[in-house]
């Protein structure tokens, strides 16, 4: 079932909007007619203090990439066709939400994302009253709380990965709970379903062909932009068409050469291989490197590849 991200800045109140959402929705699950499956819901709540984590691992690179995997295994492991997950960590980075828009997808559910809209102002205000507070846990220090504002990646509706998209202010009593519920769950009596895109969805297939396939059709996105980059003196801001996919690349302003293109090309299949992708059968995959399916013969693994560069190329 679905999968909610709870984005904003640090100290913006996340967690009290999200703990709102999660007594809403239990609320609702305790209401509802034993016969309906909305009555065999379970609500689940991830975040930095369900998972241990400490605000301090924000100040160190590696500290911060094993929290956010922690995270996403925890979120991984609880979605469902019988769960709502809240996920309440930073989600500050667009291409992780993207990530977890294809994990949701992949287990043919919805998902959507809450934005608390709080300026950095008084962000920056609530945390000195935590830092003040003797009894506060859950301050940042102040170095680190700044960096996490500067690297935000505010959500994009018009983008699929942060949509349906709802905004929470500051002076709004509670997040609009029956517009939420109505995207992911809806009233008709039966759970709402994705259908899965094929760059989330795998069936059988020989892992060394498809492995191969993810090789081959990722080098042959790079060549096209390349090729096109050849062929005009400034490819700032250019769409570049890739043969048999539906969706351009967009190219950012600033210039991108061929070592940065390789990194995200390396990136996305680290990605593809260790992200516990859906097989045949809708079962999920425990082998690393288990990757296949209709991609590998129709030329899928473009299309997913295209979408994770133009998620990167967004990133300021």
């Amino acid at each position: 079932m679905p999968l909610i991200l709870i984005s904003g800045y640090p100290c913006s109140g996340k967690t009290h909007r999200a703990t709102q959402l999660l007594e809403a929705i239990q609320t609702r699950v305790k209401q509802a007619p034993t016969s309906s499956f909305v009555a065999n819901l379970k609500v689940h709540l991830v975040n930095d203090e369900t998972l241990g984590l400490s605000h301090d691992i924000y100040g160190n690179t590696r500290a911060e990439k094993d929290g956010r995997a922690a995270e996403m295994s925890a979120i991984k492991r609880l979605l469902s066709k019988d769960a709502i997950v809240i996920a309440d960590g930073l989600n500050y980075i667009k291409g992780y939400r993207y990530q977890l828009f294809c994990e949701a997808k992949a287990v043919g559910t919805t998902s959507c994302v809450v934005h608390v809209g709080v300026p950095a102002d008084e962000c920056r205000a609530a945390n000195a009253r935590r830092i003040e507070d003797p009894n506060a846990t859950n301050e940042y220090a102040e170095e680190i709380l700044e960096n996490l504002i500067f690297r935000y990646e505010e959500p994009n509706g018009m983008t699929r990965w942060d949509s349906p998209l709802f905004i929470v202010i500051k002076e709004d009593a509670e997040p609009p709970v029956d517009a939420i519920w109505d995207a992911l769950i809806g009233g008709e009596g039966k759970p709402k379903t994705v259908k899965p895109h094929m760059a989330t969805v795998m069936s059988p297939t020989t892992p060394q062909d498809a492995l191969q396939a993810l090789h081959s059709q990722t080098t042959a996105v790079i060549s096209a932009i390349q090729t096109f980059q050849g062929n005009a003196p400034d490819s700032s801001g250019a769409v570049v068409t890739i043969p048999g996919v539906e969706t351009p690349v967009q190219l950012p302003m600033k210039a991108v050469g061929p070592a940065q293109l390789q990194r995200f090309r390396r990136q996305y299949v680290q990605m593809r291989r260790q992200g516990g992708l859906v097989m045949g059968g809708g079962e999920k995959s425990n082998q690393v490197g288990q990757v296949g399916g209709p991609e590998a013969a129709e030329g899928g693994y473009k299309s997913g590849f295209v979408e994770y560069l133009n998620a990167e190329f967004e990133r300021p």
